[in-house]
C-alpha cells in the first residue's frame, strides 16, 4: 500500500506538459501549477506576451509585466518535491520486508529493481528486450520514466481503459460500474495510446509541413532582402555616379558663372579705367598748354613770339571750350557692374546653379498691394497700391516718394505736361497737377458692376484710354474730362491691361498679346502655351518688350518684338523671381534702359 501511494505521490509531482517532476512550479489563477519554464513557453505560444490560458481548464490568467517569474510559486509542492527526490527509491520486486534500495528501472515491467532482481531480470528469456533506465539518470531528470497507471479507487487495478466522454483513465471495474450504462465510450487505454499516439504523430508531421512551409517563406524573405539589398547597392552606385557627374558640372557651372561675374565687373574697370585716363590727359594737356602760355609772361616781344602767344592761347581756349567730364557716366558704369546679382535656380534646373543677372530687387513698402506701374515724365517708375499710394522709384531702386495715399489705385498714367491721372478700385477716374494736387476734373465712366476690373493708357496726344474686361469696351476721354469722346468695342477678347503705343493699343490677357487699332480691330497676334502668361510694354527705342512668366515655376523671360510682333532677340532668360500670393504682373522700362518687372510684393530692376 505504501508503494502505491508512493508511486500515486510520484504521478502527482509531474508537469503535465513536460511530464517531467516539477521545476520551479508556479501557480495559475485557476490553482492549476506548471513548470515555470513551461508557462514561459505556453505565454510565448500565445502571442501577445500579456496572458497565459490554462491547458487544463483553459482559463486565463495575466501575466505581470510579461514576467512569469512573477506568478506565485507552490512553495509547498517545491519543498515535497525536495523530499521525495531525497527518499531512496526501494526495489518493488523483492518479496523480503526489508526491501533493499533500487539501482534500475524496468520501463516495460513498471518495477524498480534492486541489484539482485536487476541481475535476475537481465537472465529471464522473457524480459530481455526490456528497456532498463538507471536511477541516475532519473534522479538528475534526463530521462522521464513510463508510469503504469492505478486506479484511485481500485489501487491494485491498473487503469486498463479510457473513457471518450469523461476523458479519463479508469479501471476495468469502473468502466463496468459507472461509464457503460450511461451509454459512455469505452475503450481499451492501449487503444486510446495508439490513437493518441497517431494523433501526435500526424500533428508532428502537419507541424514539420507547417515549419518547412514557414521556413521556405522565410527563405524567400531572405531572397527578397537580398534583392533588397542588391537595389540598394546599385541605387547607390548610380547615385554616387550622379554625384560625381554632378559635382563636376556644379565645379564647371561655377567657373563659368565666376568668369561672367569677373568679366562683367573687368568690363566696368577698364571702363572706368579709360575714363580716367582720358581725364588725366585733359588735365595733363590744359596743365601744359596753361604752362607754355604763362612762361611766355616775361619773354622778348616780337612778332614771332606773338605769332606763337596767339596759337597757344587759341589751343588753351580750345581746351577750354571743350564739354566738362560727364559725371553720370561713372555712376552708370558703376552701377551696371555693382547691381550683378545671382540668381539661384529653384526647381528643376537646380544643378545649373542658377545665373547672373545685372539688376536690383526692391521689397515693395506694402506687400500684396502693387495694381499699376507706369512711367513719369522725369524719368522715375510710379507704383501705384490698391491698397492706397503711390511709390516712386529712381532707376536705382531708392524709393523718392510716395503721394495720393488715400487713393486705392487701380491703373495710373501721365500727360506729356507731368500731370497724372488715376483709375480706383471703384473704376472713378481723377486729375492730378504735378504736385499731386486733385484738379476739379469729372470723368464720366462705367461703375464696377457695369464695366468689371479697369485699366487705364494715356497716348501721346493725351487722350486716356480707360478698358473694361465686363463689358469688353474701351473708352476714350479727353483730359477736359465730361463723357467718353470714343467707344472701342474689343471683339472676341477681354482687355485686361493695355498699353498705348504709337497709333494703336497692345492689349493682354492671360497667354496673349493682341496688337490693335483704335477702332478695336485685332492687327497683329502673339500666342504662347497655355501655361505662360504675357505682359507687355513699351521700349525707349519703341519696339515692344513682352514678359514671359512661367508662373508656376515662378521664371520670367523678356523679349524685344517688332512693331508687327516678330521676335527680334531675348533679352533676359528665365529670371527666378519670388512667387507672390496673387497672380499680376506689370512690365515697363525706364528712360535710362533698366527694365521695370513688378510683383504684387517686390519691384525687379534688371540691367540689360
Amino acid at each position: 500500500m505504501a508503494e502505491e501511494l508512493k508511486d500515486t505521490i510520484a504521478q502527482s509531482l509531474e508537469c503535465p506538459v513536460c511530464l517531467t517532476t516539477f521545476t520551479d512550479p508556479k501557480i495559475l489563477s485557476c490553482s492549476h501549477t506548471y513548470c515555470k519554464v513551461c508557462l514561459e513557453k505556453l505565454l510565448e505560444c500565445h502571442g501577445d506576451g500579456q496572458m497565459i490560458r490554462c491547458p487544463v481548464c483553459k482559463a486565463v490568467t495575466q501575466v505581470p509585466h510579461q514576467d512569469v517569474d512573477k506568478l506565485p510559486a507552490s512553495l509547498a509542492l517545491r519543498k515535497l518535491i525536495d523530499d521525495v527526490k531525497n527518499q531512496h527509491q526501494i526495489c518493488t520486486n523483492c518479496d523480503s520486508e526489508d526491501k533493499p534500495k533500487a539501482v534500475v528501472y524496468c520501463q516495460d515491467c513498471g518495477n524498480y529493481l534492486c541489484t539482485t532482481c536487476h541481475n535476475m531480470h537481465s537472465q529471464w528469456k522473457n524480459f530481455v528486450d526490456h528497456e532498463i533506465i538507471a536511477m541516475s539518470e532519473i534522479s538528475s531528470g534526463k530521462v522521464s520514466i513510463r508510469r503504469y497507471r492505478k486506479c484511485r479507487k481500485h489501487p491494485k487495478e491498473d487503469e486498463e481503459c479510457f473513457c471518450s466522454n469523461c476523458k479519463r483513465f479508469t479501471c476495468f471495474r469502473c468502466a463496468v460500474m459507472e461509464h457503460k450504462d450511461q451509454g459512455h465510450q469505452v475503450i481499451e487505454s492501449d487503444a486510446y495510446e495508439s490513437h493518441h499516439t497517431k494523433t501526435i504523430d500526424e500533428l508532428k508531421s502537419k507541424v514539420e509541413k507547417k515549419q518547412s512551409c514557414f521556413q521556405n517563406y522565410i527563405d524567400l524573405i531572405d531572397e527578397q532582402k537580398k534583392c533588397v539589398d542588391d537595389a540598394t547597392n546599385h541605387c547607390t552606385d548610380d547615385i554616387n555616379k550622379a554625384y560625381d557627374e554632378a559635382v563636376q558640372q556644379l565645379t564647371e557651372k561655377r567657373e563659368i558663372l565666376l568668369g561672367e561675374v569677373k568679366g562683367k565687373t573687368e568690363r566696368a574697370e577698364e571702363t572706368l579705367e579709360e575714363m580716367k585716363k582720358s581725364a588725366q590727359q585733359r588735365i595733363d594737356q590744359l596743365t601744359t598748354i596753361a604752362e607754355m602760355v604763362t612762361n611766355r609772361r616775361n619773354a622778348p616781344v616780337d612778332m614771332d613770339t606773338l605769332a606763337v602767344y596767339d596759337t597757344l592761347c587759341e589751343d588753351l581756349q580750345e581746351a577750354l571750350n571743350q564739354e566738362n567730364p560727364d559725371y553720370e557716366q561713372p555712376n552708370k558704369t558703376c552701377r551696371k557692374a555693382k547691381s550683378s546679382l545671382f540668381v539661384r535656380n529653384v526647381g528643376k534646373d537646380e544643378l545649373g546653379l542658377g545665373t547672373i543677372v545685372v539688376g536690383k530687387i526692391i521689397t515693395l513698402p506694402t506687400k500684396d498691394s502693387m495694381n499699376g506701374m507706369i512711367n513719369t515724365r522725369d524719368g522715375m517708375m510710379a507704383v501705384g497700391c490698391k491698397d492706397g499710394g503711390v511709390n516712386i522709384f529712381s532707376a536705382y531702386g531708392r524709393l523718392q516718394q510716395t503721394v495720393l495715399k488715400d487713393v486705392k489705385i487701380s491703373a495710373l498714367g501721365f500727360f506729356s505736361d507731368g500731370r497724372c491721372v488715376v483709375i480706383d478700385m471703384s473704376n472713378t477716374v481723377a486729375l492730378y497737377s504735378q504736385d499731386y494736387t486733385k484738379l476739379n476734373v469729372m470723368f464720366k465712366t462705367l461703375n464696377k458692376d457695369e464695366g468689371g476690373v479697369s485699366d487705364l493708357t494715356v497716348d501721346s496726344d493725351d487722350l486716356i484710354y480707360v478698358s473694361y474686361s465686363k463689358a469688353k469696351k474701351i473708352h476714350v476721354f479727353s483730359s477736359a474730362g465730361g463723357k467718353a469722346i470714343k467707344e472701342i468695342p474689343c471683339q472676341g477678347y477681354d482687355p485686361w491691361q493695355i498699353t498705348s503705343y504709337n497709333d494703336s493699343l497692345i492689349i493682354r490677357m492671360g497667354n496673349t498679346v493682341r496688337l490693335v487699332d483704335k477702332e478695336g480691330d485685332v492687327m497683329e497676334t502673339l500666342k504662347k502655351t497655355s501655361n505662360t502668361y504675357l505682359y507687355a510694354a513699351v521700349s525707349q527705342s519703341n519696339t515692344i518688350l513682352i514678359a514671359t512668366v512661367k508662373d508656376d515655376e515662378c521664371l520670367v523671360s523678356i523679349d524685344e518684338y517688332t512693331d508687327e510682333l516678330e521676335h527680334i532677340h531675348n533679352l533676359i532668360g528665365e529670371y527666378k523671381i519670388e512667387k507672390p500670393g496673387r497672380r499680376w504682373y506689370y512690365l515697363q522700362q525706364y528712360r535710362s534702359g533698366e527694365i521695370a518687372f513688378c510683383t504684387p510684393d517686390n519691384l525687379y530692376i534688371i540691367i540689360t
